[in-house]
């Protein structure tokens, strides 16, 4: 399946440039000349990598890649910009970047970069959401729906958990491996977690959402779709 690319970039010259390259090696890549635009693009489509510069019109580049991570988007982004300071590259990174290459570049490692960010999602995002769950992880709130969730520690680290592989199942063995290391606990501690997180999802106004799969772990589901 082809790689679905979002260019963010006003020089159109260079633009075309990159745009007749990745087409050429299968990559379909939109483009937007603005901050703004790219911006609008960014929450309308679903993409594999965002190439964003950081002198944009309208909105720059960092105020862009932050607004995407503020709002929980988690694509991630890289950088293409002549800006080569490390103060430049700290306040890329700052603001939600996952990688940054300097102009000018050879097309064929830009190419290399895009393929090794395609194959995972960002860590940069500063809010997490999973059907009607929402962390936000500057603050430490989480909220289903409007109702804020009362967690402790391990509590929000088992909810992060299961938010981030939402939908997909998570075992046990890495659970307890994300949470306590090499220190395992006790045989029921994590059926204890699970209970008391459970607890602070299902409420009796809401459907559940946390589902224990027999003999592989545990996962976040819509309840309106019953058990796995």
């Amino acid at each position: 399946m082809a790689l679905f690319v979002l260019l963010v970039e006003d020089n159109f010259d260079l633009a075309a440039s990159i745009v007749k390259y990745l087409e050429l090696k299968g990559v379909v890549c939109d483009h937007a000349a603005s901050g703004e635009a790219g911006l609008n693009l960014a929450k309308e489509n679903d993409y594999d990598v965002i190439l964003l510069d950081i002198m944009l019109p309208r909105l720059s580049g960092l105020d862009l890649c932050e607004t995407l991570r503020n709002t929980g988007q988690d694509t991630p982004v890289l950088m293409l910009t002549a800006r080569d300071t490390l103060d430049d590259k700290q306040a890329g990174f700052a603001s939600g970047t996952d990688d940054y290459l300097v102009k000018p570049f050879d097309m064929p490692e830009l190419m290399m970069r895009i393929n090794a960010l395609a194959r995972r999602r960002s860590g940069q995002a500063r809010v997490l959401k999973a059907l009607d769950i929402t962390m936000h992880l500057d603050s430490k709130e989480a909220f289903r729906g409007a109702r804020r969730l009362t967690l402790t520690p391990t509590g929000w680290n088992l909810l992060e958990i299961l938010v981030r592989a939402c939908p997909a199942v998570v075992s046990r063995s890495k659970i307890i491996q994300a949470i306590w290391g090499d220190d395992v606990p006790e045989t029921n501690v994590l059926k204890v977690q699970i209970y008391k997180l459970r607890h602070q999802l299902n409420d009796r106004y809401a459907p559940p959402v946390l589902y224990t799969v027999s003999g592989h772990g545990y996962v976040l589901k819509d309840g309106n779709d019953g058990p796995p």
